[in-house]
């Protein structure tokens, strides 16, 4: 899982929320609590899978730091991972 390389982390945008494959549905679905639940997490990802603006979606939980829930079909524990490898990166080629 990464983000991809065109998408600016420095502005997060939201309007593609409305675009999203989880727009409408139970947001308990993405937000359980406890985010090992591999069952909720199974189903969570599956809609992440299908979702056109998925990438969107991950690049901004990773910026805006978002803390729980599944976002990108990302737990907070792998955007934590993928926040660090941006950032080691962004320290590289600047």
């Amino acid at each position: 899982m990464s983000i991809p390389e065109f998408v600016d982390l420095r502005e997060p945008r939201t309007g593609w929320r409305e675009e999203a494959a989880c727009s409408g549905l139970d947001t308990d679905l993405f937000f359980p609590a406890a985010e090992d639940d591999q069952v909720l997490l199974a189903v969570a990802r599956k809609v992440c899978a299908r979702c056109p603006v998925q990438e969107l979606c991950l690049a901004y939980a990773v910026e805006s730091r978002q803390t729980v829930g599944i976002w990108g079909g990302a737990t907070t524990r792998e955007r934590r991972r993928l926040r660090r490898r941006w950032l080691e990166y962004a320290r590289r080629v600047s």
